[in-house]
């Protein structure tokens, strides 16, 4: 996946809970908070309660933490894979 594709689907899919697979071979779940032209912003699901990582002061707060466009390989809505 090119980088405009990358762009193009975490707009598509901004405020929604995706799936993101890395160059890496990380897998990134959470709701896309941000997108920019270099990256996109992941709030981790947190199943303890509380913020998020991005409140805590990790990445831009309130935002997550990001992921670099150049770095993405997949990106599917998480509620196809989770129920």
């Amino acid at each position: 996946m090119n980088q405009n594709e990358a762009y193009n689907l975490c707009c598509q899919y901004q405020g929604k809970r995706v799936r993101i697979t890395d160059n890496q071979g990380n897998t990134h779940v959470g709701r896309i908070t941000k997108v920019d032209n270099r990256q996109v912003w992941l709030m981790p699901d947190n199943n303890m309660g509380g913020y998020g990582i991005g409140f805590w002061g990790f990445g831009a707060p309130g935002f997550g933490y990001g992921i670099a466009l150049g770095a993405i390989t997949g990106i599917a809505l998480a509620s196809l894979f989770f129920w």
